[in-house]
């Protein structure tokens, strides 16, 4: 089983960050917190832009919010964001050099119906999986509520890396329950910040649509 004990251990390194900074709603903020807000806001702005600079600020992100949930004992969103580091090396490379099927450059495209439909698929089958797993090997007290967004996340990752405008609908939905995960853990701060990522994702879901119509007008 992975203790709190054993985490807390390995995470003493760490401690100066977790230092409360400031107290919202009677909850202490820590520096590490504060910093993980700010990276992640500054990349979702880049996601709307289609800007690359997103992916290193979502691998900086992604670290500082594995160290905080490990603290917060949400381990599944704690190995989620080691995860979110691998996928976002991989998703700027995609986007720096990747292409779509026809072997032309990535741009912007929305999923057929049957590419929906698999991925729903997937979610399903990868939810009950991510929650057996946290059930057993962690001592995490949600394990099933926080596999759902963990497994939703790691689909939203892979479409936004291949350029799917369907990542923004997943990202908004992992964002509304990962918001309801973080209140119970009072995690204040984080909880506003998935809000403001959950009206982002509207925002990138429009912005998006309309690049796909552009794309395929020029086509």
């Amino acid at each position: 089983m992975l203790t709190s004990e054993i985490l807390s251990g390995w995470l003493a390194w760490a401690q100066p960050l977790l230092a409360p900074w400031w107290t919202a709603w009677g909850v202490p903020v820590s520096y590490l917190e504060a910093l993980a807000f700010v990276l992640s806001l500054w990349m979702v702005v880049c996601n709307l832009r289609v800007n690359p600079l997103g992916w290193p600020l979502a691998i900086a992100s992604s670290l500082l919010y594995g160290i905080l949930f490990a603290q917060f004992g949400l381990y599944g969103e704690a190995s989620l964001q080691l995860v979110f580091v691998a996928m976002a090396v991989w998703g700027w490379w995609q986007w720096l050099w990747g292409v779509d099927e026809q072997q032309q450059v990535l741009k912007v495209r929305t999923l057929s119906t049957q590419g929906r439909l698999l991925s729903m698929v997937v979610l399903l089958m990868l939810w009950p999986v991510l929650g057996w797993l946290l059930d057993h090997i962690t001592d995490s007290t949600v394990p099933y509520w926080d596999a759902l967004p963990t497994a939703g996340s790691l689909i939203g990752q892979w479409l936004l890396g291949r350029k799917w405008v369907d990542n923004w609908p997943c990202w908004l939905a992992v964002n509304v329950i990962s918001m309801g995960l973080f209140a119970y853990k009072a995690l204040w701060l984080t909880v506003i910040l998935y809000g403001i990522f959950a009206v982002l994702s509207v925002v990138g879901w429009r912005q998006w649509l309309s690049l796909a119509v552009q794309g395929k007008a020029r086509a």
